[in-house]
């Protein structure tokens, strides 16, 4: 690899930006292609495809044999509320590869008794949240039920286009909670972003199930392309 593809590839993993090594097998020769640039790389499906898999391949373009050495960042997720279905999401998404937090007020919840071997931060959202750096690779799920504690959470979460947005409670509690925060400047486009109920509609009760049908829908949104996301749905 040139140095000076190496220098670009490290500047775009250490800003969590995706980027794609291309690899002629036959020529050695390479090329990078960064996030900002797939949709006009004459690669972009199997560029699009390779990185919504995570991983890497060989693909056949123009006749030539190519490699594509994918760099996706580590995806992260931010679960706002120490409450039982946190107690089981949270470990099912670290076995998943997902760098997990877990943010509470309430010290009652949010203790390492609870998590263990999970970080936890026992701040309000406003506090809490800016020094993770939630972006486009974070999963953000919001389970207090408490106006209080999720809504200036999910405020937050709009602001750093997260790919997954989810919040817990009914179709009612959804409308009550869409009204709030619109009247604290959310746009239509970003509450239309959330997902509740939360989860796939597997018939989940308990809360080790709702967690299993939260991470399916986080693994759906994250992986499979728009048409097939809305058939998961």
């Amino acid at each position: 690899m040139k140095l000076e593809i190496l220098h670009e590839l490290n500047a775009e993993r250490a800003a969590r930006r995706p980027v794609i090594l291309v690899t002629d097998t036959d020529s050695g020769e390479q090329r990078l292609v960064k996030a900002r640039d797939f949709a006009k790389d004459p690669l972009r499906a199997e560029l699009e495809k390779q990185l919504r898999m995570g991983k890497s391949a060989s693909v056949e373009a123009g006749g030539k044999k190519l490699f594509l050495n994918v760099y996706a960042p580590t995806a992260k997720l931010v679960i706002i509320g120490a409450v039982h279905i946190s107690q089981a999401l949270a470990p099912l998404a670290r076995s998943l590869g997902y760098d997990v937090t877990v943010v509470d007020p309430r010290t009652a919840f949010a203790s390492p008794e609870r998590f263990p071997d999970i970080p936890l931060i026992a701040e309000w959202p406003d506090t809490a949240l800016p020094p993770l750096n939630v972006d486009a690779y974070t999963a953000f799920v919001a389970v207090t039920h408490d106006p209080k504690i999720d809504d200036p959470a999910l405020l937050h979460a709009f602001e750093r286009n997260c790919f997954y947005i989810g919040a817990l409670g009914s179709r009612k509690t959804h409308a009550k909670r869409a009204d709030r925060l619109r009247a604290q400047g959310a746009k239509e486009s970003d509450i239309a972003r959330i997902h509740a109920p939360i989860g796939l509609a597997i018939g989940a009760v308990s809360p080790s199930e709702i967690a299993v049908s939260i991470m399916a829908e986080i693994t759906a949104v994250l992986r499979l392309p728009p048409k097939e996301k809305e058939e998961a749905a």
